[in-house]
């Protein structure tokens, strides 16, 4: 298993520099002359996600905790900076305008709204992350590399599509009320901790010694809480509550029975 990560160590650390690359491009390039220019808040948030996977393809070794130490990184982390930097704004500001109509169209397409609702991406993440831990999947994946960068990209996938329903900059399907994103959240900080203090108590399979089994445990139930503190604080921030007009207030005082 260790021959295994050094060789695909180089080819998988590209990636994360290649995407970066690419956004670092059309960022640039929103700096040409009659341009608006682009956040540089943004750009150095996307910097930090890939950054973050770039860390996930370094961790050594392939014990528990050194999967959930991956776990966090490419499934909250990473993608709380990927999606805070905005990059499917950045790509309709750089596509022409016949792939961005395109672009926005998909968006608006029903199963799009299925697909971006908060609830979809917390079955996704938690439900994953059940199926890992409370089925053989977890030990496959330790015999079966490519299994394993599958599980690894399950995460990758879901954790960025939850963060950008409950938190995404970025425009989309209609999203639910902040206060209903907040509980779906709550529920997913709930998930992650239920499966955590299963582990802890030693009812989870987890073909790891009960130290380790612990410590991942603990990964898992503090460094989780933090990216969904975090991912909870984006909401909060970015959050701008509907303005009622004073002419609309008045009437609606107005029409209300004595």
């Amino acid at each position: 298993m260790n021959g295994h990560h050094g060789a695909t160590v180089g080819p998988l650390l590209l990636v994360p520099l290649v995407v970066f690359w690419v956004y670092l491009a059309a960022a640039l390039r929103e700096r040409d002359a009659g341009r608006g220019g682009w956040s540089h808040w943004r750009t150095a948030s996307f910097g930090t996600g890939t950054a973050l996977l770039a860390v996930a393809v370094l961790v050594p070794g392939h014990d528990l905790v050194g999967h959930m130490w991956r776990h966090l990184l490419v499934g909250m982390l990473a993608p709380l900076g990927l999606v805070l930097g905005a990059p499917g704004t950045l790509a309709l500001r750089v596509l022409d305008r016949r792939r961005g109509r395109a672009l926005v169209r998909a968006l608006r397409h029903p199963v799009a709204r299925v697909v971006a609702h908060p609830v979809t991406g917390l079955l996704l993440t938690a439900g994953g992350l059940y199926a890992l831990h409370l089925t053989p999947l977890y030990r496959a994946s330790l015999d079966h590399p490519p299994l394993h960068t599958l599980v690894l990209a399950h995460f990758l996938a879901s954790g960025y599509l939850f963060t950008w329903a409950i938190a995404g900059p970025d425009p989309g399907p209609h999203r639910p009320a902040v206060p209903v994103r907040l509980v779906v959240l709550g529920v997913s900080v709930a998930a992650h901790a239920a499966l955590a203090q299963l582990m802890y108590a030693g009812l989870v399979d987890t073909a790891a010694p009960v130290a380790q089994t612990r410590t991942a445990a603990t990964l898992m139930y503090y460094v989780g809480d933090l990216a969904e503190l975090l991912l909870a604080l984006a909401v909060l921030v970015t959050w701008r509550p509907a303005r009622v007009h004073p002419g609309v207030r008045s009437a609606q005082l107005t029409s209300r029975p004595a």
